[in-house]
């Protein structure tokens, strides 16, 4: 069984395909995913797919860094948190590859959705690009105030930074959640940091529909293919992929509290 814990699945209720992707995900064992909050609009669809797929799908809720600068309802936010469908707090965090020029706005954007992690208690979603420092430091300093339990501080969704980062975030407690991207042809770096990755600290994540891992690459990538990203994960790291995908899926329920 595979637990898919990064989904975005805008694309797949907007064009009337869902059905089919599940259906698809159901054949390759992936029989829990996480829709993935980020705008106002896809923290609803997040919380209507929890309804309609109960135990199957799992809901966040957040702001992610498109909208900083932007007039975001915090308050909404924190009613959204506090939900129980609601498992986890995100996607957010900091990408200076684009729009770098707003990285203060991003921060204080990042920092809020902190702070509402922290108030509800629930594991955060993090993204990051091009912003290691930042994030790491905005990222000790929210450890050291995290009022939750200590395994379940947050998740660095789709990874691709080095070692010495990844070591970083570990020892501040977080998970590492591998995407399609390992599997990259030029991604011989970032297979090394997946080498070195506690075992019970590993998530796996597709990012759909974003990020198709190899042997799909330029299709548009569907929950369905976590199973080739587990593949390529359990060649590296020396074990069958019915062990990784156990204990990857027994990590993500440990971390977003889930049965």
């Amino acid at each position: 069984m595979f637990f898919d814990t990064h989904v975005h699945f805008d694309d797949f209720a907007e064009d009337g395909s869902l059905e089919a992707v599940l259906e698809r995900a159901e054949v390759s064992k992936v029989w829990k995913m996480l829709a993935v909050g980020g705008s106002p609009e896809a923290n609803e669809l997040s919380l209507k797919l929890v309804g309609e797929y109960p135990g199957r799908i799992f809901g966040s809720a957040g702001y992610d860094r498109h909208l900083a600068g932007s007039s975001c309802d915090f308050q909404k936010l924190r009613e959204q948190a506090a939900r129980p469908e609601v498992v986890a707090i995100g996607e957010t965090g900091l990408d200076y590859f684009y729009e770098a020029e707003k990285a203060a706005e991003q921060k204080d954007l990042f920092f809020q959705c902190l702070e509402t992690a922290n108030t509800v208690r629930k594991p955060v979603i993090v993204h990051t690009r091009d912003a290691d420092d930042d994030t790491l430091g905005m990222l000790t300093d929210f450890s050291r105030v995290w009022r939750g339990e200590s395994d379940r501080i947050g998740v660095i969704h789709c990874f691709t930074r080095d070692e010495k980062l990844a070591k970083a975030l570990l020892d501040l407690g977080f998970c590492i959640s591998f995407s399609g991207i390992v599997t990259f042809r030029n991604a011989d770096p970032l297979r090394e940091v997946a080498k070195m990755i506690p075992p019970d600290r590993m998530l796996i994540e597709t990012d759909s529909p974003y990020l198709a891992p190899v042997p799909h690459r330029g299709k548009r990538c569907e929950p369905a293919f976590v199973a080739d990203t587990a593949a390529l994960l359990a060649e590296l790291r020396g074990v069958s992929i019915e062990d990784l995908a156990m204990q990857a899926v027994q990590n993500a329920v440990n971390l977003f509290g889930v049965n």
